[in-house]
């Protein structure tokens, strides 16, 4: 099954969309937003399934052409998003390059930080940042969406929690993270709001390419439209979703409609490309002694989509632009509205 949300209120309109991502059908009458889905999952997920079979069997009425621009994330604030950071291989290549040693527990006990949930961008919405000096990153990643679990939950355990499957952009300042991570208390300013596929997609969906709580499938990211990297999710995963549900749960409980993000998908093999520029500038490092890909300029945009063995986009793409951020008072309002300024 397929879920998106329309850009509508705080927490979006829930419709279905067809397996081609042609056309989409309203199912405000079985839960009209995906929080709510997902809280009553049990009572409205035949509903939805039967749904979703209509609609791809060309039966269902009231059908309308799908409109990705018009999506916002298929849940636009969430409880809960803990993004991880799976591909070890990726934090490994990063320490090297600033020539940290990485701890053995690395290997076996999750990097994990809590991000910002209160509101993610839409697939299509620009990413504005108000200085281009704070090192512009986008970060291709997977993401699961939960129902309740309870705390202690173990891997052996997870099978049936995991609802939804989506992409992600987590967007990262890359120049603004040294500082934070020096005060010990980890990310907050160098994470602004993530972007995550229009698409959401249950695992019975995705066949024998969701298997071992991985997604085996290449996820391929393009900037300024041209191909940046394409590294296939399920190798060198090294923590699968299941083990980091239980890293999540180990101290709480989960909430349903909560999120966690696998981090920067990153193969060994360095063809495959990267799903960040960070990867890439410190690639150089290594081989050139100095970072020459710059991070992301004002009017650069970047794609992140993924795409099944026939070559068929599975979620919609995330497609940004960075943009600069103005805030919305300016001088003149400022000025407008202190009674003491002097014309």
């Amino acid at each position: 099954m397929k879920l998106a949300s329309l850009n509508h209120g705080r927490d979006g309109q829930l419709i279905v969309v067809s397996r081609d991502l042609k056309m989409a059908v309203h199912a405000h009458d079985i839960a009209p937003t995906l929080q709510f889905a997902l809280d009553n999952w049990h009572e409205v997920e035949a509903d939805l399934q039967h749904l979703y079979r209509n609609l791809n069997d060309g039966i269902a009425q009231h059908t309308f052409p799908f409109n990705l621009a018009l999506c916002s994330s298929p849940l636009p604030r969430a409880y809960q998003w803990a993004d991880g950071s799976a591909y070890v291989n990726h934090v490994e290549l990063v320490r090297k390059a600033r020539g940290a040693d990485m701890p053995e527990s690395f290997w076996t006990d999750p990097l994990m930080y809590q991000g910002m949930s209160d509101g993610f961008l839409a697939p299509t919405e620009d990413i504005k940042v108000a200085d281009e000096q704070w090192g512009i990153d986008f970060e291709g990643e997977i993401a699961i969406v939960t129902d309740d679990i309870a705390m202690g939950t173990r891997t052996e355990e997870v099978h049936g929690h995991i609802k939804l499957l989506m992409l992600v952009n987590d967007v990262s300042l890359r120049n603004l993270i040294p500082a934070e991570l020096a005060k010990g208390f980890g990310f907050f300013q160098s994470k602004p709001s993530s972007a995550f596929s229009p698409v959401a997609v249950t695992p019975d969906e995705l066949g024998n390419s969701w298997h071992d709580y991985k997604l085996h499938h290449r996820l391929t990211v393009h900037l300024n439209g041209e191909l940046f990297g394409q590294p296939h999710a399920g190798t060198d995963m090294t923590f699968n979703f299941a083990e980091l549900i239980q890293h999540v749960a180990k101290s709480r409980a989960i909430c349903a409609g909560s999120i966690i993000g696998s981090g920067t998908v990153s193969n060994k093999d360095r063809s495959s490309g990267s799903c960040c520029l960070a990867e890439r500038r410190m690639l150089e490092i290594l081989e050139y002694g100095h970072a020459e890909t710059p991070f992301m300029k004002f009017g650069d945009t970047v794609k992140i989509e993924m795409f099944d063995d026939s070559g068929h986009s599975i979620f919609g793409a995330i497609e940004q632009t960075v943009v600069r951020y103005k805030h919305h008072y300016h001088d003149e309002d400022l000025n407008h509205h202190n009674p003491h300024h002097q014309q």
